[in-house]
């Protein structure tokens, strides 16, 4: 199926590893013009020498994303090495986790500013660029897709603070999507339950050592709770987020896409 997706100008935040990285390579394989952002140097270095590998280009761009200046210079920097923007990936910023016992009203704010901030900041920059070309005389489809996060949803007591922006996030997606429809800007999300990234692997280490068990049970555990009995790849949740970045999900906006192996199946 051909997506569309040649010579469309695209962005993804947290371009430079897990998800957002199976993004950025997915995005460039169907020859889509791709800029990553990540506010680690040495990880932007890694993820360039990925594309080179399978040679594919890519444009990198170190920032932090959490302060809407910061927003603001990425966005114009790299509009301005490969022109209008036609597609973001949101998938820059993580939450940590905290036992339940350990939780303070502070790593609420914490986790808000570490995941919301970034997804809100990026969307208002896209979200004006698309306007910007609009009133030019574009007409071309714009789309943005968040991945956010399955505690968005469903409540985790470890992940209580984290949830809380996901669920913000999630809520933003909807209002958003439904805003700009009218003006052919599609906006979804997509909620990614246990995938198999680095940062699963440290969590998964950090359950095993506080249980005094192996890696290796917390994950055949894990997996032994998923109805699908495995956890996502990377590369998987990339392949829905072209999808809905594509026109060929041009009537999808202000739909969220669980992927967690069938845990939580809706109706």
């Amino acid at each position: 199926m051909d997506l569309h997706l040649h010579g469309k100008r695209v962005i993804v935040t947290g371009g430079s590893k897990g998800i957002g990285l199976a993004c950025a390579i997915a995005f460039a394989a169907e020859g889509a013009q791709v800029a990553i952002i990540s506010r680690d140097p040495a990880n932007l270095t890694a993820a360039q020498a990925e594309f080179a590998q399978r040679g594919l280009p890519v444009i990198v761009h170190a920032q932090d994303l959490g302060s809407t200046t910061g927003c603001e210079q990425a966005m114009a920097s790299l509009e301005g090495e490969f022109g209008p923007l036609d597609i973001l990936v949101n998938c820059a910023g993580a939450a940590k986790k905290y036992p339940l016992e350990t939780l303070e009203p502070a790593n609420f704010h914490e986790a808000l500013q570490a995941k919301f901030d970034p997804y809100l900041n990026m969307q208002h920059q896209a979200l004006q660029s698309f306007t910007h070309q609009r009133t030019h005389g574009s007409r071309d489809d714009k789309a943005i897709v968040n991945i956010i996060g399955i505690g968005g949803r469903h409540v985790m007591a470890n992940h209580l603070a984290g949830g809380l922006a996901n669920a913000a996030l999630l809520f933003l997606n909807a209002g958003l999507a439904t805003a700009h429809a009218a003006h052919a800007i599609r906006i979804n999300a997509i909620n990614p339950g246990l995938t198999l990234t680095t940062r699963t692997e440290q969590t998964l280490a950090f359950e095993a050592e506080r249980n005094h068990t192996s890696l290796q049970a917390v994950l055949e555990a894990k997996e032994a709770a998923l109805p699908i009995g495995r956890l996502a790849t990377p590369a998987e949740i990339a392949d829905v987020a072209l999808f809905l970045a594509s026109s060929r999900a041009s009537y999808v906006t202000g739909a969220v896409i669980d992927m967690d192996g069938g845990l939580h199946p809706s109706l």
